[in-house]
């Protein structure tokens, strides 16, 4: 059984950079697990809150289980990510530096089957790294179509 990817959050890579990542377990109820599944999940908007020694994921909406009833999960419930203490302590030092913050990446599920959360320590990019960023993907789109046309002519 190979890892199965639920969703990804495509905004992190173009809005952060991205430092480091790290993967850490998500504890979830019953029908959250089969709405997963499913692949039911949205971690566009979602970051994660240090509180105390613990981190929660918040704003990552997990749908109602298709097949579930009246006692289905609040799909924006805050959810409990499961780290070891020495990965806790020192997220909690990075993030006490300026301009950190832990975003996740994806939710999946590994190859024992167990649902875990990619989660990245960024800084936020300014409007004109974006504005540059964007500038050099088009040069180089530019550049590959020059190219292509050279060697086929």
């Amino acid at each position: 059984m190979s890892e199965k990817t639920v969703c990804t959050n495509k905004k992190a890579y173009h809005n952060y950079q991205i430092e480091d990542t790290v993967e850490a377990g998500i504890v979830l109820k019953g029908t959250e697990v089969k709405a997963l599944r499913e692949g039911r999940a949205n971690i566009t908007d979602s970051y994660a809150k240090i509180v105390g020694r613990e981190i929660f994921l918040v704003n990552a909406h997990i749908s109602h289980y298709s097949c579930g009833n009246i006692y289905n999960h609040d799909p924006l419930r805050i959810r409990k990510l499961l780290l070891h203490k020495k990965q806790i302590d020192r997220l909690i030092g990075k993030i006490n530096e300026r301009g950190y913050t832990l975003i996740p990446l994806k939710i999946y599920f590994n190859k024992k089957g167990l649902a875990k959360v990619e989660l990245a320590l960024a800084k936020g990019k300014k409007l004109y790294d974006r504005r540059e960023e964007i500038k050099k993907k088009d040069q180089e789109r530019e550049l590959r179509k020059e190219l292509k046309r050279f060697i086929n002519i």
